[in-house]
């Protein structure tokens, strides 16, 4: 899909309103904007987030608690200062 939009003062750019639907975004979402060099990609923040809790429980055994291990080597650091 392409869909043409103006830049205008400021450098800003409108999202059309397909195009908000489709990201699920609403005035003031944050979203992010990747560059390659050639291109830039729009996701919202929520779709960010919703990917790298896919990749954590991917990599992450569901037995394993990352807070956990973490709490752990804090306590760790903790008791030998």
């Amino acid at each position: 899909m392409a869909i043409v939009s103006r830049v205008s003062s400021g450098g800003r750019i409108v999202l059309p309103k397909e195009l908000r639907q489709y990201l699920d975004v609403k005035d003031g979402d944050p979203v992010v904007l990747d560059w390659d060099g050639e291109a830039v990609r729009v996701t919202s923040a929520r779709q960010r987030h919703r990917h790298a809790q896919q990749l954590v429980t991917q990599a992450v055994p569901p037995e394993r608690s990352l807070v956990e291990e973490l709490l752990a080597e804090r306590r760790r650091e903790a008791a030998r200062e």
